[in-house]
């Protein structure tokens, strides 16, 4: 019965892997067939959590790589005073609001999408970042400053490119019209800066109520003394 049991583990495995590889090749479908692609990636169950995640570590490892590989006719960074987390959390931040946002605004209006939908054809349609931004960083370090133009319009179709995608992601799984789409993409940003403005001032209050309970402390303990 072992010999059974590590038979059906490795076809598992082997069966996962192979799952994860097809749903992972699938973002390419996806970028350049958008409207077929995220209808599918969702109701046909042709994408993973696996693969959206694999893209968005991608995406943040790029963005990493941007700062520390690209020349510096490109990026003039200082990478020694780069704060690898903020940088992360400038992508990551604004992913997780825009996905809860979307589906608290579109579940009030007849949205089709689950939070996990949101999220996986978000992280889909970030396919082209990394997809152009890697050979950027690469031929960054081999273009003159003349050339410098061109790598900032492949940057430029890159975020485009993924904002079009994002959009389109939101009209399949949602099934609204592109117009409708439009208008709750634009609702969806209003929220997600009334969001983060709740968030800051929370963490406000909670700073300054830390702040006043930490004074009275130390003037209970000189009185006290």
């Amino acid at each position: 019965m072992s010999y059974i049991t590590r038979g059906l583990k490795k076809y598992t495995q082997k069966e996962t892997y192979k799952h994860y590889l097809q749903t992972l090749r699938y973002a390419l479908y996806v970028i350049f067939h958008p409207v077929d692609g995220f209808w599918d990636l969702i109701h046909a169950k042709r994408g993973s959590y696996a693969a959206a995640n694999t893209i968005v570590i991608l995406t943040l490892l790029t963005h990493i790589w941007a700062l520390h590989y690209s020349s510096f006719l490109v990026n003039n960074v200082n990478w020694e005073k780069v704060n690898v987390f903020i940088e992360i959390a400038t992508i990551l931040l604004p992913l997780s609001v825009f996905c809860l946002c979307n589906w608290g605004v579109t579940t009030l209006f007849d949205g089709k999408g689950t939070l996990g939908n949101i999220y996986m054809g978000t992280a889909y349609a970030l396919t082209p970042y990394p997809l152009i931004q890697i050979p950027c960083i690469i031929a960054s370090n081999f273009v003159t400053i003349d050339e410098v133009a061109f790598y900032d319009v492949f940057v430029v179709i890159s975020l485009l490119w993924c904002a079009m995608l994002i959009v389109m992601a939101m009209m399949m799984i949602h099934q609204y019209s592109f117009g409708k789409t439009f208008l709750f993409m634009i609702i969806t940003i209003f929220g997600m800066l009334i969001f983060i403005f709740i968030v800051l001032l929370f963490f406000s209050m909670i700073s300054q109520g830390v702040s006043y309970f930490i004074s009275l402390g130390r003037e209970v303990v000189f009185r006290l003394n």
